[in-house]
């Protein structure tokens, strides 16, 4: 897991390079007959870049996105009406069962269809009619990293495609951004240690990160066993905020931007109930330091392309608290690389 988070900056390097071409002709494609509608379909990890691409696609392209229910099709055997529609289904391997079952029964009712995938051979890039590669070289630990990266990245692509104000030379910078985030390693690994008996924690964010408090939790969850809540600082406020005590550990994905004001305001209300908070910001946010501990990218990032450098210390600080408490993060209990659900 370790050496993957390492990976990411090449493996974005590498998508870039290998797929703007084919973006470039499916936005010629779409330019013709612009989509009115967006289903996105995934599970697991793939569902929280889902949930990262919703947030995306409807600021910087106004079209509505819904993120597709598979059981409507694989256990009601619904029939939907897809016309101008486009379906996006995003799977690491390709073989998620009911991912690719309501990709395909969306093509069969009039859907303009996308796969996105690291796998070139998989099942899913058979049954799409445009296919989108995430180049990030096989992905070993059952905790999908670069391949998560990867797939945001694609959304960008995705979003650009579809006439987004979405600059090419933005998304080339990513590497270099998610490197400055890889070189707080040291930082992280230590900072870990402080919470080696955590069992219990929620992660928060909002808007463009509200994916990655799914994200980070999701890391903690199946690498360390601890039970991690997610959840959006509005709906926070709206109830489970009554679980916090003293002490008890909240980590806020923290960009300046609109969503400060709101994840602030939790963050206040959080220290007057003494919680252990943990921001993941960077450095254009001045109003960080009011927090327990920082997490700090050292250059100012526009929000809409914090996304991939802030999920990369979550990662790093799953894998490391996954060693702190004797656990192989590569290896989780009961569950596998590929899941097949229907």
């Amino acid at each position: 897991m370790l050496e993957e988070i390492r990976q990411q900056p090449e493996a974005l390097d590498r998508t870039l390079a290998s797929e703007l071409r084919r973006v470039e002709r499916f936005k010629q494609r779409v330019a013709r007959r612009r989509p009115r509608l967006i289903v996105l379909a995934a599970r697991g990890t793939s569902d929280n870049a889902a949930q990262f691409g919703r947030y995306l696609l409807e600021l910087t392209t106004g079209i509505p996105v819904s993120l597709a229910a598979p059981a409507i099709h694989t256990l009601y055997n619904a029939r939907i009406d897809y016309r101008e529609a486009l379906v996006v289904a995003i799977s690491q391997s390709g073989e998620s069962t009911d991912t690719n079952l309501a990709l395909s029964r969306a093509r069969e009712q009039g859907a303009l269809t996308i796969g996105i995938t690291n796998e070139s051979s998989s099942s899913l890039a058979r049954l799409a009619e445009h296919v989108f590669l995430v180049h990030a070289g096989k992905e070993k630990s059952v905790a999908a990293t670069k391949t998560y990266t990867g797939q945001v990245l694609m959304l960008y692509l995705l979003a650009y495609a579809l006439g987004a104000r979405i600059r090419i030379d933005d998304l080339k910078r990513l590497p270099e951004r998610a490197q400055s985030a890889l070189d707080l390693e040291p930082v992280i690994a230590e900072l870990s240690c402080r919470y080696t008996f955590m069992d219990h924690a929620v992660v928060m964010g909002r808007g463009l990160n509200y994916a990655n408090a799914f994200e980070f939790a999701l890391k903690m969850m199946e690498t360390c066993y601890v039970i991690a809540e997610r959840f959006s600082s509005a709906d926070f406020l709206h109830g489970p905020i009554a679980m916090v005590d003293p002490n008890f550990p909240v980590f806020l994905f923290a960009p300046s931007g609109p969503t400060w004001s709101s994840i602030s305001e939790a963050l206040d209300k959080l220290n007057d109930l003494r919680a252990e908070t943990v921001l993941i910001t960077d450095a254009s946010n001045t109003g960080a330091a009011q927090a327990t501990r920082v997490i700090r990218l050292p250059h100012k990032l526009p929000e809409l392309y914090t996304p991939i450098p802030y999920i990369i210390p979550g990662q790093f600080f799953a894998a490391c608290l996954a060693e702190q408490k004797g656990l192989d993060p590569d290896k989780p209990r009961t569950i596998t690389k590929v899941t097949l659900t229907m």
